[in-house]
Parts: structure tokens; C-alpha cells; sequence
């Protein structure tokens, strides 16, 4: 079967030819429909954080059919639509069954640990992949599955609660479904930073207050009456700080984005004169995926302007979108890959 793979760190994603992978017990094999682009595949790619093996297939954010089922699991799931939860963990351990399953000593994770969906076709723990209502798409499910879970996780985590009002710094696909969650928990306001002023007018078409990166974000946000909860989606010391000096006392500052970045702070001016938290956020819980798919096909989350960009599965194609991500540069709102090339569309690369 076709296949993206990082061979080597620092380097382009190589086209590969690999055998169709063969489903264990409990597993099932997943024909992919969409693959979405995230910014953490472009870390990988450049080496950070290492992955441990190589060549490995990088991809997160996958849905597709289940087209082969492994001993144990049940003939009825053949051609069902899922999303692909991308944390495995073992499910018994303490860590588990109190909502940390991201640090389960046995997990891994799906296109990092283990290969993931940048291919035709992924196998995966049966209890990873989550059945897709009728009213959500492959490419929404697929994106949803980090983008949207990570915002949600995220905005859970800082404990947003009625009439709060949120700051996202980053407007991308995590801050897109962040600015539209944030409402949904019973946010008052939310301001949407970031440097691409097509995305912020996206933003405010979503009902955020537009702020560019460049304009002094501290100086809007502060001189509105601050915010309760700011989520450093991008991954940067230089945003966090940033989101630090925007929040009232009591406010909550979510880290989300991967960044090599060392911050410092000065604890009392900083944290202990206003009661400021700082929370780390590390992926998602498999328990606030059907929750995200209900909002989806409820109408209540959309992500149809969300999905900007397709490509087909080559590796040539992809590159481009990666360097467009790292260089910040992207136009796109996030990108998926369409294995299948009858299902792209005209424009499509």
C-alpha cells in the first residue's frame, strides 16, 4: 500500500510502498478516507520532539472504514465509518480510570509511537476507533480528532465557566473549534490572536473578537477588562507570556502548543499576587470524543469552513503544506490528505 513516512529527521516525507498491515486481536484495520495536517507532524518532522523510531508514518487525525477486524472483535463494526482516537493505553491502570490515560505507562500513540495515517490504511485498537454519525464527514471527523478534541481538552482543563471571557492565541484549526467550544461552555467573549488576517476574519465570522498578533494584544484584552482563561495554542514562551499579562486575577493560562522554548517567570508578581495558574494540556480523553461528534452533528460545532485545503497522498504535496505550516505562512485553516484520488476535488492537489 502507499505511504508518507518521516525516514529521516530534518528532512521531506518520502512516498513508500509498505504491506497492507494485518489486524490483531482486538484490532481493526482502517481503510483512511482523511488524514488531517497537524502542526505537531511538522515537529516531528523536523525532530522535535525525537521520534524514537524511524522510518515511521506519521498521522494523527484519521477516520476512514473499517474494512478487516481482528480475533475478538465483532464482524458486525465491517464497513463502519470511525475516527481514530490516536492515545492507546492498556484502560485498567489508576492512570486510566481517572482520566490521565495520555500518561498510561503502557500507552502510545498513533503516527509518533506507532505507525499512524498517512497511508491507505492503519490498524488500530478496536476500542480506539469511535463510530461517526451519519451528519459528520470523514475530512470533520478526521481534523476533530485533534484539533477539536485538543481545544475541548484544553478549555475543560482551564475550567472555562459562564460569562468567562477566553483569549485564543493562535486562529488555526485548534483555535477555530476552541472559539467555537468556548461559546458552547457559556464563554461571554472570546478574542482570537493571531498574525493571518484571513483567519481572524474567520474568527469573527465565528464571533470572536479579532486581535492581530501585531498590534499589541495585551494592551486590547487588558483595555476590554482582560480575559479569564487564554490558551497559548501556537507553542511559544513569547505567546505564553503574552497570554500571562492579558488575564485578570484568578485567570487561568492553558500551555497547549509544542515549543522547545524555556519561559521564566517571576512567581510572585506573575502567579501569586493575582492567584494566576498556569495548566499544562497534554492531548485529549477518548471519554470527550462522542461528545465533540455529537456536537458536530448537531449543528452546534462547524467545521465546514474549517477544512481549507486537500491534498492527494503524496508526499511531494504534503511537504508543501508542512513548509507552509512551519514557515507560518499557511493560508489554510487545516489540510487534509485524501488517500482515495477519485475523492478529491477540482483545484485539489
Amino acid at each position: 500500500m502507499r505511504a508518507i513516512r518521516i525516514v529521516e529527521a530534518g528532512e521531506p516525507l518520502q512516498d513508500c510502498d509498505l504491506p497492507r498491515p494485518e489486524p490483531g486481536p482486538g484490532e481493526v484495520r482502517v481503510r483512511v478516507a482523511a488524514a488531517g495536517i497537524c502542526h505537531s507532524d511538522v515537529h516531528y518532522r523536523t525532530g522535535f520532539p525525537p521520534l524514537a523510531v524511524l522510518p515511521r508514518t506519521p498521522g494523527h487525525e484519521i477516520a476512514g472504514t473499517i474494512e478487516a477486524v481482528g480475533f475478538g472483535v465483532a464482524q458486525s463494526r465491517l464497513n463502519e465509518r470511525v475516527c481514530v482516537h490516536y492515545q492507546a493505553s492498556c484502560g485498567s491502570c489508576d492512570l486510566c480510570t481517572s482520566q490521565r490515560e495520555q500518561f498510561c505507562a503502557e500507552g502510545w500513540m498513533i503516527g509518533k509511537d506507532r505507525d499512524g495515517g498517512y497511508a491507505e490504511a492503519i490498524v488500530v485498537p478496536g476500542r480506539n476507533a469511535y463510530s461517526i454519525p451519519d451528519a459528520v464527514s470523514f475530512e470533520h471527523a478526521a481534523v476533530m480528532m485533534c484539533s477539536t478534541a485538543t481545544s475541548y481538552h484544553a478549555l475543560r482543563r482551564t475550567r472555562v465557566r459562564t460569562a468567562e471571557r477566553v483569549v485564543t492565541f493562535g486562529a488555526g484549526g485548534l483555535g477555530m473549534s476552541a472559539i467555537q467550544l468556548a461559546f458552547l461552555l457559556g464563554a461571554s467573549k472570546v478574542y482570537a490572536v493571531d498574525l493571518d488576517h484571513d483567519r481572524l476574519a474567520l474568527a469573527e465570522a465565528f464571533g470572536a473578537t479579532a486581535i492581530a498578533a501585531d498590534e499589541d494584544p495585551i494592551a486590547a484584552v487588558l483595555g476590554d477588562g482582560g480575559a479569564d482563561v487564554a490558551l497559548d495554542l501556537i507553542g511559544s514562551a513569547e505567546v505564553m507570556r503574552t497570554g500571562l499579562a492579558t488575564l485578570r486575577p484568578g485567570g487561568r493560562l492553558g500551555a497547549v502548543g509544542l515549543t522547545p522554548d524555556t519561559m521564566h517567570l517571576a512567581p510572585y508578581l506573575e502567579l501569586v499576587a493575582h492567584e494566576i495558574e498556569v495548566i499544562g494540556v497534554s492531548d485529549h480523553l477518548g471519554s470527550e470524543i462522542p461528545e465533540l461528534l455529537a456536537f458536530c452533528a448537531a449543528g452546534d460545532l462547524s467545521l465546514e469552513s474549517i477544512v481549507t485545503g486537500r491534498v492527494g497522498l503524496v508526499a511531494g504535496h504534503v511537504n508543501e503544506v508542512m513548509d507552509r505550516i512551519e514557515q507560518r505562512r499557511s493560508g489554510d485553516v487545516r489540510t487534509v490528505i485524501v488517500p482515495d484520488p477519485r475523492l478529491l476535488r477540482s483545484g485539489d492537489l
